[in-house]
């Protein structure tokens, strides 16, 4: 066996048993488990226990791998001898604690002691405020601003991240990434500082066995009371707990909203250094894994802070940081959570990590990184573009692809020159995906496919970027007598070459030099920090507040959503907005936005566009309407609250004021028809093209329906001829849907199809048409197939690298295009002086 693995032994309790003198037949007691880790020419059982943990040497001779379990198992039950930890030490890299198993062991940590172990959120994030999901404290932000209800008193989580304002110093330092893994526990109300400080000194030096004397505090300067919890309650020596100022060790989520000091732990890689003039900033000596934030105050205008009534606990554990620490490498690229990425691609650069060069090792760096960061989040439906987080994709990947040709991978590097590489090394992302993200490998075809058409195609891109340069070079030589000056590439073309053609800057310079060309280097740095502050400027901060909207809401409930069941109802105006501003009264002619406590009106989600319909206000004198309200649009803000947009036609509106709310009926059923012909058309997708296309988007209007799905071809119009003929069929079995409301684990278990990117809570509604389609989704539906009439598909055409689109129209707007199309081929055939029995026969032969 080659490399370091960790496996689950179960069926090696029984060698085990003869060791201890213990007989383990089933199972070992929930105190204990093993684990086994390989080492060139032999492997290394572990034994954990209350007691302790113990190790012995096993020789490879003895071990199998039987691809009917797909694990490693024992062949023998003897020749095991006792390992010593200075046995482990002498192991060049100790994988004795695998990422998988830190991560495993910080969620059951914090589970026993009574958090919820919640999964990872997806990359995509339902909040507006920010392009990817950069923190572990994102899903529960509408928690922390009270405008949702907790779930669970407290919670655990390891939450997928991506982060690129720092993308130039990946592979530069020990600890930069744009993937990343954080661990966190969190609070909502439950307990506080004293918990938090105590349970994370249990875990790091417990649990995970960290040295007490290499442990490093910072606190704000002002928090007494977490000085004191880490001094006298824990035990740190005061010379030991650093205070720190704002810019170090106070959270804040923008200028107003929620925030609080922080204290963190750092590792000291060097405690033979002293305390005197210690600096916690010194990465070569300190690095900082934990993050604790006391969510306490809320920050008001005037920069104020006043307590919480519930005061919140948010932390985060960097994985890749603790895996490091635990497993004494040098940096967090060379752990087990990204090391088989790095040797992959050396081996396929025909090069060895061990011997390469610092600039090599950098690249490699930067490669194992940055595959991860593609893989999920293509598995997470982002896919490349020139826009939004596409081009977070596309330009992580094309980095990629530089680098890989500048280290001299070819092809696929496995022999096919004309081949792709990436996706040789995401195989290897997906391999260790299994304790991240399980479906991961479920999408791998799609995910390798997207990998392949965007590298080719980049190739394509580099070769016109060679050609380009060419062309930069020869202008620049041409002015060479101009000025007395060496002729120079501005530093506007160099940008162009690398930005847009993927050139690295390094051969840029390598071949300018060789045709007698300087660079300006100057130019280049300027439009790079151009790029850079645009990049670090668009949602690299989790915000807190929403302006007005946020004060507002202090006093506007969340709204009671009627529209299943109901097209009118009576409700309380809760809120007014005029232009964004707060106002008491509206009088007509004015837009407004409006606030109810409850609403027959569906808000724009999932795809389907909000209701429209009117609101009337019955005055107390003589029951005449004191005000008419036409609604035009209907969306979601701060969580649940329903922000119902329109125009006052007649008389003005009041907060207190009761109303009638009645959404347009025809409007409504137009959207039921074309909700469920969505979901039937993703069914004859799977069914047609392959059950790997998954949804990228889509929008449910009155008119029409829009659908974007994953495929890298256009469609055939043999297939658009079977799509539209099954979803007829299924229309006219005359189906009856059923909805329920179930927990989400037994919802995907059931085989609910999910939207990559939607936000799902515990408690998921389940739409299902039997036998065809069964999708999470809390959108308006008809009740039976029927109701749909019938389904045209309008237009395919594709809007990006491996996105399709399909137009189609269903119900109402089928009858209607099919009658204008009619009407349009009678009066043809009348100027053409042809029947329309001899167009439709002719029509049948051509299609024949």
């Amino acid at each position: 066996m080659e490399g370091l693995k960790l496996v689950d032994v179960p069926r090696a309790l029984p060698l085990l048993s003869a060791a201890f003198g213990t007989r383990h037949r089933r199972r070992p007691p929930a105190t204990s488990s093993c684990s086994l880790r390989s080492f060139p020419g032999c492997c290394c059982l572990e034994y954990a226990s209350a007691a302790g943990r113990t190790y012995f040497w096993v020789p490879s001779s003895h071990i199998c791998n039987s691809k009917s379990q797909k694990k490693i198992i024992f062949s023998v039950r003897s020749s095991i001898e006792p390992v010593t930890q200075e046995m482990l030490g002498g192991i060049p890299k100790d994988y004795s604690m695998s990422g998988d198993e830190i991560r495993h062991r910080f969620l059951n940590f914090y589970a026993s002691r009574g958090h919820k172990i919640l999964p990872s959120a997806s990359l995509v994030p339902d909040d507006p405020t920010v392009l990817l999901t950069i923190a572990g404290m994102l899903q529960f932000k509408p928690i922390f601003l009270g405008k949702e209800p907790r779930r669970v008193p407290c919670a655990t989580t390891a939450q997928r991240c991506i982060r690129t304002n720092d993308v130039e110093n990946v592979g530069q330092t020990s600890r930069h990434h744009t993937f990343f893994e954080m661990l966190g526990n969190f609070s909502f109300g439950d307990y506080f500082k004293k918990e938090a400080i105590v349970w994370a000194w249990e875990l790091t030096t417990k649990e995970f066995g960290l040295p007490p004397d290499r442990l490093w505090i910072s606190v704000f300067k002002d928090d007494d009371e977490a000085f004191s919890l880490w001094h006298n309650e824990v035990g740190v020596p005061k010379e030991r707990i650093k205070r720190m100022g704002e810019d170090d060790n106070f959270w804040t989520s923008g200028v107003t909203g929620p925030c609080g000091p922080c204290s963190e732990i750092y590792y000291d890689f060097h405690p033979e250094r002293g305390y005197s003039d210690a600096n916690l900033d010194d990465d070569s000596r300190f690095i900082e894994f934990y993050n604790l934030v006391f969510m306490q105050y809320n920050k008001k205008e005037d920069g104020s802070l006043e307590p919480l009534k519930q005061k919140n606990i948010d932390t985060g554990m960097g994985l890749e940081r603790m895996a490091r620490i635990l497993q004494k490498v040098p940096n967090n690229y060379e752990t087990d959570l990204i090391f088989p990425i790095i040797e992959k691609a050396a081996n396929l650069a025909k090069n060895s990590y061990a011997k390469a060069d610092n600039v090599t090792k950098t690249n490699l760096k930067i490669i194992g990184d940055h595959m991860r960061a593609v893989v999920y989040l293509i598995s997470d439906g982002v896919f490349p573009s020139n826009i939004g987080r596409g081009y977070v994709v596309r330009r992580l990947i094309r980095r990629v692809v530089r680098i890989g040709r500048l280290l001299g991978i070819k092809g696929n590097g496995q022999g096919d020159v004309e081949g792709a590489f990436l996706p040789v090394l995401a195989e290897t992302v997906i391999e260790l995906s299994t304790h991240i993200d399980p479906d991961l490998k479920s999408r791998m075809t799609h995910v390798l496919d997207e990998l392949r058409r965007e590298e080719l195609r980049f190739v394509q891109t580099l070769e016109r970027g060679e050609k380009l340069l060419d062309q930069f070079l020869s202008n620049a030589l041409s002015n060479e007598g101009e000025n007395g000056n060496r002729p120079c590439l501005s530093g506007k073309d160099v940008f162009l070459l690398y930005d847009t053609y993927g050139f690295p800057i390094e051969i840029t310079a390598e071949v300018a030099e060789e045709r007698g060309v300087s660079i300006d280097m100057e130019g280049f740095d300027i439009e790079m920090e151009n790029q850079r502050r645009q990049s670090q400027a668009a949602h690299n901060v989790v915000k807190l507040s929403v302006g007005n909207e946020l004060e507002l809401a202090k006093s506007v409930p969340d709204t009671e959503f009627l529209g299943y069941d109901m097209l009118s109802a009576s409700a309380i105006v809760k809120g007014l907005l005029v232009n964004g501003d707060p106002a008491a009264h509206v009088s007509e002619g004015s837009d407004v936005e409006i606030m109810l406590n409850r609403t027959p009106f569906y808000a724009e989600s999932g795809g389907q566009i909000g209701d429209n319909g009117y609101l009337y206000c019955i005055g107390d004198e003589n029951k005449k309407q004191k005000a008419i309200v036409e609604i035009k649009d209907v969306q979601k803000s701060l969580g649940n609250i329903f922000v119902h947009k329109g125009t006052i036609k007649e008389g003005t509106l009041e907060v207190g004021l009761e109303v009638d709310a009645a959404v347009d009926a025809k409007l409504r059923q137009r959207a039921k028809v074309h909700h469920t012909a969505t979901h039937l058309l993703q069914a004859a997708l799977k069914s047609v093209i392959g059950k790997e296309t998954s949804q990228a988007g889509s929008l449910v209007a009155f008119d029409r329906l829009r659908f974007d799905f994953n495929f890298h071809r256009p469609l055939a119009e043999h297939e658009i001829m079977e799509i539209e003929v099954l979803i007829n069929q299924w229309i006219s079995d005359a189906t009856q849907l059923q909805t329920k409301v179930m927990p989400l684990s037994d919802a995907k278990q059931a085989g609910a199809i999910a939207m990559f990117g939607e936000k799902y809570g515990e408690q998921v509604r389940v739409v299902e048409v039997p036998g065809v389609s069964m999708e999470l989704c809390g959108g308006t539906h008809v009740s039976n197939t029927l109701e749909i009439r019938g389904f045209k598909i309008i237009s395919e055409q594709g809007i990006a690298s491996g996105i399709r689109r399909i137009e189609a129209v269903a119900g109402e707007a089928f009858i209607e295009y099919v009658t204008a199309r009619d009407n349009h081929m009678r009066h043809l055939c009348s100027i053409l002086k042809v029947s329309m029995l001899k167009y439709i026969l002719y029509q049948r032969m051509v299609c024949c």
